[in-house]
């Protein structure tokens, strides 16, 4: 069985993922193709670089990944294929693979030229339906991914700058709002591991987080953990700290946005 994920800023409105699809179909019909989302938020590379590498980890070995959320469709810029922990990614050279870089050794990194595996007229704005699917798909029939292109040393493909949240000088965990989902909750980018090894165990009642000019003490273990209405915050299922409103909108009730800065503190 080969399965192949999509995970655009289509949407869900126009024609161009359901043509994705029929081109990975036309070339692999035993395909398994699973919509990761649709509802990358337009050109938000950085949003697309979190949400794929928070979900590739929950599927086989050998699935092909395909992440089209591509502002320099039709530029110079290049379409990568990465092989990683078993599993490969088809996306542009735009720093939305940047975390999957650091996530373990990685046996195969190649810049795609050979048009071997493309449709045979390729637009200048659509390069998700006439070059990613059908490299994709080609992959996901077990050709090699060197055929695809040359290879490329990780230095010089594009990545992008403060993804990670740092330390500030005066001790606290500074981060960003990278994400919020349907249900409102903010989505940081300061991971599990950061904290825990800076505060120390049995610290997570005083720690103090702060968005904006809301300030949010303690980090629970479930929404419930406080009364209806009320902000908190707590590790969310990323690993990643994420502020929220039980039975609320955390974005609309903290008035907070992508990209606001969340600093932590105790």
């Amino acid at each position: 069985m080969s399965i192949i994920t999509l995970l655009t800023d289509f949407g869900t409105g126009a024609e161009y993922a359901g043509l994705m699809k029929g081109v990975i179909l036309s070339i692999n019909p035993a395909a398994t193709i699973v919509d990761i989302t649709h509802q990358i938020d337009s050109q938000d590379i950085v949003q697309a670089a979190f949400t794929i590498d928070a979900s590739y980890e929950y599927f086989p070995d050998g699935t092909v990944h395909l992440v089209v959320v591509d502002p320099g469709v039709g530029s110079e810029r290049s379409l990568l294929a990465l092989e990683i922990k078993s599993q490969f990614f088809i996306a542009p050279d735009n720093g939305v693979l940047t975390l999957l870089f650091n996530e373990g050794e990685i046996k195969s990194l190649i810049r795609i030229t050979n048009s071997k595996y493309f449709l045979a007229s390729v637009s200048r704005t659509f390069h998700g339906r006439d070059i990613i699917a059908p490299v994709g798909a080609h992959l996901s029939i077990g050709i090699d991914i060197r055929t695809l292109g040359v290879e490329l040393d990780l230095r010089d493909a594009m990545q992008l700058d403060d993804l990670h949240a740092c330390m500030s000088e005066n001790g606290e965990i500074v981060g960003k709002i990278v994400d919020i989902d349907d249900f409102g909750n903010l989505i940081s980018n300061i991971d599990f591991k950061k904290l825990s090894n800076v505060y120390q165990s049995g610290q997570n009642k005083r720690i103090r987080i702060k968005i904006g000019s809301s300030v949010v003490t303690g980090i629970c273990e479930t929404y419930d953990s406080v009364q209806p209405k009320t902000p908190l915050t707590l590790i969310g299922s990323r690993g990643y700290l994420e502020i929220a409103v039980n039975k609320g909108n955390a974005a609309q009730v903290l008035d907070a946005a992508k990209g606001d800065t969340v600093r932590v503190m105790v």
